[in-house]
């Protein structure tokens, strides 16, 4: 079995910087597995600008909703594989199980558990990184507080799968678990 890492904090805490730092400790090939989805000129930018600050030694697999088959294609291949983002994960379902007019909670749940599953049978050491939205404001509309819930089951059970839990805040990386 693996070792899986869960790595979270506030947006621009460095999470995503010490995760890397983080990957490199297993050495090259790294596998970098983006969540993201480019649909505006800002987000282009902000890919770029982590594909720039990683260098050569990363493969980017980009893949926003099937985590898990992605994962299970990748083992294998990589001395450590990064995941980054599972909150823009989440959203990206969160998007996907809206339109479908299904339970969006339950959709989204049974993706964490396979989730869950496949990094319980990886090889390839893997590196989650996920925000912690829970300590802000309350949101204002359903879909929001939807989401902030979500994100915060989600990250609690990662976290309690994980064999390593870190929280970021200001650049400080912290080991809780």
């Amino acid at each position: 079995m693996a070792h899986t890492i869960f790595i979270t904090g506030g947006a621009r805490s460095g999470k995503s910087t010490f995760a890397e730092k983080v990957a490199r400790e297993f050495g090259a090939p790294l596998g970098y597995l983006a969540t993201a989805q480019t649909l505006d000129v800002e987000m282009d930018e902000r890919v770029r600008r982590h594909q720039d600050r990683r260098g050569g030694e990363w493969s980017t697999i980009e893949e926003p909703i099937h985590l898990s088959q992605a994962l299970a294609r990748c083992d294998g291949k990589y001395q450590a594989i990064l995941v980054d983002c599972v909150t823009l994960w989440l959203t990206n379902l969160l998007f996907k199980y809206e339109e479908s007019g299904e339970n969006i909670e339950e959709l989204i749940h049974e993706d964490l558990q396979r989730l869950k599953s496949t990094l319980q049978g990886m090889v390839t050491p893997v590196i989650l990184v996920s925000n912690e939205v829970g300590m802000g404001i309350v949101p204002d509309n359903a879909l929001a507080r939807m989401f902030r819930d979500i994100a915060g089951t989600t990250n609690q059970t990662l976290a309690a799968a994980a064999d390593e839990v870190h929280v970021v805040i200001s650049g400080i990386p912290l080991k809780l678990k």
